[in-house]
């Protein structure tokens, strides 16, 4: 938990990380581990620590929640990221990871992805990673003392189908150069795709 507080608060002193999170900044991290805590034992929601492989620390928080396995329907969300972890190929590999075990191992026929309307870089995740717009959901809640419309994105498993491979082949090291540079960038990838499933 100390890694943990210290990737996601110490190294933005700024706080800004946390706009659009109904959570945090935190003062310390005695702060920060009672709300994981409470994440934790809340029904409902699963919530995941994101963690760098070539450096074995922990590097952010996503989880799931809105899970309903009867009609196979699942919300991704409290997803942040250290800023060491934002915009790199790991930040994308854990929203892949979370959407193939959604899709590929529980058989899920939706995934919900929803934020702050005003939350530009969390929309462009959404429809660079192949979400879909929905709508937004206007006065939808009050959080850290102001009102929310909440923008709506989903992927269905009919989705999937296509963005599980563009998002792999990102993926694969052979996408970036010697110094980590991307070749084609998934955004473009992704357009393509939603081009073609339109044929």
């Amino acid at each position: 938990m100390p890694a943990l507080h210290d990737a996601l608060n110490l190294r933005d002193q700024s706080g800004r990380q946390w706009t659009y999170m109904p959570w945090g900044p935190f003062g310390d991290a005695g702060e920060f581990a009672a709300c994981v805590d409470a994440l934790l034992a809340e029904p409902g929601i699963l919530t995941l620590a994101v963690i760098d492989l070539r450096t074995g620390q922990p590097e952010g928080m996503a989880g799931w929640a809105r899970i309903d396995p009867a009609i196979g329907s699942i919300e991704v969300g409290g997803v942040i990221y250290s800023p060491g972890l934002q915009r790199t190929p790991a930040a994308t590999e854990a929203m892949y990871l979370m959407a193939r075990h959604v899709f590929d191992d529980l058989g899920y026929r939706r995934y919900e992805w929803k934020c702050d309307a005003l939350n530009a870089p969390s929309i462009a995740a959404a429809r660079r990673l192949g979400f879909v717009y929905e709508g937004t959901w206007r006065n939808a809640t009050i959080y850290k003392g102001r009102n929310r419309d909440t923008a709506w994105f989903a992927m269905t498993d009919t989705d999937w189908g296509a963005r599980k491979s563009v998002i792999s082949n990102w993926l694969n090291p052979a996408n970036f150069d010697a110094n980590g540079q991307q070749r084609s960038a998934l955004s473009a990838l992704s357009s393509r795709c939603s081009d073609a499933s339109r044929l």
